[in-house]
């Protein structure tokens, strides 16, 4: 099953570097940056996070006892929780770079993106409201993307939104197609913490 979900990452990678490429006078990622493993839930299928263990297991043992000690205080914390959605920083990221990052799941390796859905509505990464992916030509006013900034900034291709989604990307079209099973999705944290 490993060498199938590889050969799906592979053509996932080819795909995610072409659009990247064709946006990249709109991205500004680049390593250190982790706004993207900050405060938020990370979706994560039974069939990505057994792959992240093969990434975890291929680090040095006092990082990998770090990393288990981030998950223990954080599964503490959410049952203390009252509230909405339990959001955390990604417990992999270490001095602000992704330790397992060649073995990251699908939602990491998507973010940064416009994505589309299917009726047609565009969402903009969240670091656009902090000044980076797609802030100069995102207009906080009418909450959109802007062809007069577009024209104005001199950008040479106008932002497109891709089915980015993780329920696309993760569907039994997939799992048919490379011959995968995603099985079960739940947040990163409930699957190293109870």
């Amino acid at each position: 099953m490993q060498k199938n979900y590889e050969t799906y990452l592979k053509f996932l990678e080819e795909k995610l570097t072409a659009f990247f490429e064709m946006q990249k006078e709109y991205i500004c990622c680049h390593k250190g940056c982790s706004l993207c493993c900050r405060n938020a839930e990370f979706p994560y299928s039974q069939l990505e996070v057994q792959y992240l263990a093969v990434g975890f297991f291929t680090l040095e043992e006092k990082l990998q006892e770090l990393i288990e000690k981030r998950f223990y205080e954080l599964g503490e914390q959410k049952k203390t929780f009252n509230g909405g959605v339990f959001l955390y920083d990604c417990p992999f990221l270490i001095d602000n770079c992704c330790s397992v990052y060649e073995y990251r799941g699908v939602v990491c390796r998507t973010f940064g993106l416009l994505s589309q859905s299917p009726d047609g509505t565009v969402k903009t990464p969240f670091c656009c409201f902090k000044g980076l992916n797609y802030s100069k030509v995102f207009d906080s006013e009418t909450k959109q993307l802007s062809d007069e900034k577009v024209k104005e900034y001199g950008y040479k291709e106008n932002p497109l939104g891709f089915n980015l989604s993780y329920e696309f990307l993760t569907n039994p079209d997939f799992e048919r197609g490379f011959n995968i099973v995603f099985g079960e999705k739940k947040p990163l944290l409930d699957w190293f913490c109870k």
